[in-house]
């Protein structure tokens, strides 16, 4: 029988309530380990045993990887767990929300190009109800192997293209604004930016180049303007999960254009060789055209 499991970001809520009600975090952990979630479990028997819980729950991966970032960066710099892991479960849900939303956008036009991938092939038993010798002429005629072989290749030739095309239009693994949450739950915790560098650099998935500079672009400002910093980063984490949201759609909007593409040029010019290509032999090759 499988586990249960339970929605990771539901957990970090009720984890933070206890860890407010005065709960110590190993003995949070074991209340939520009754519902049974594998995860959850192995974090109760980490909290107890004083291992890393951050660990633990990394190799449970999913959304559970980016709780344990937020995790152990809150314990490693000393922020309220409880306050931390409440204003970040909202966060992280958004971004969760984010791809799943992309992922939806992206699905109809993929599913739609999948369908019409089938075309070719549904042209055989097509011709076949029409009264053709669809399957005799496209394996005995010359011209009909030709035809079997170019439409053979085109329906391949469409099937690599969309799946390259749905590739580039997928969402990025990364939570967007996760880097900048990490930023505001250390240096909240008043921990310096070499410090808290250091503890996310070993906590968090890097954030690449570009992610690095607009953080040292956030720390520059707020450190010109004398404010801080955490205010800044936790707008810049917003900002990352709308423009997550934006950018998805738009790439979703230009998927459904260009799956046009490999339908125009592969699978259409496939159902004419494998479909209509061999009636059209079939009937110029019969006694009954003069």
């Amino acid at each position: 029988m499988t586990a249960p499991r339970t929605d990771p970001y539901a957990v970090v809520v009720r984890l933070a309530v206890l860890l407010g009600g005065g709960a110590a975090p190993a003995l949070a952990w074991q209340h939520l380990a009754a519902g049974g979630d594998p995860a959850v479990l192995a974090a109760a028997r980490a909290a107890e045993g004083g291992d890393d819980v951050g660990v633990v729950l990394t190799a449970a991966g999913g959304a559970w990887a980016d709780i344990a970032a937020v995790y152990s960066v809150a314990v490693e710099t000393g922020a309220p767990l409880a306050e931390t892991l409440r204003s970040v479960a909202g966060a992280l849900r958004d971004a969760a929300e984010v791809t799943s939303d992309v992922r939806v956008a992206v699905a109809e036009p993929l599913a739609t190009a999948r369908l019409l991938g089938w075309l070719p092939v549904a042209g055989v038993p097509l011709g076949i109800l029409l009264g053709a010798d669809t399957v005799g002429t496209l394996l005995a005629d010359p011209i009909g192997r030709g035809c079997l072989a170019g439409g053979v290749a085109l329906v391949f030739a469409a099937r690599v293209w969309t799946r390259r095309l749905a590739r580039s239009a997928r969402p990025s693994a990364s939570v967007p604004g996760l880097e900048a949450e990490l930023w505001a739950v250390a240096l909240s915790a008043g921990a310096s930016p070499e410090r808290a560098r250091t503890v996310i650099a070993r906590r968090a998935r890097s954030p690449g180049e570009s992610g690095t500079r607009a953080i040292d672009e956030t720390l520059d400002l707020a450190l010109r303007a004398g404010i801080p910093a955490a205010e800044l980063l936790r707008a810049d984490a917003w900002a990352s999960r709308h423009r997550a949201r934006t950018d998805g759609r738009e790439a979703a909007a230009r998927l459904s254009t260009r799956l046009l593409l490999p339908l125009g040029i592969c699978t259409l010019p496939a159902f004419l060789l494998l479909a209509v290509a061999p009636i059209v032999l079939g009937l110029l090759r019969s006694d009954v055209v003069p």
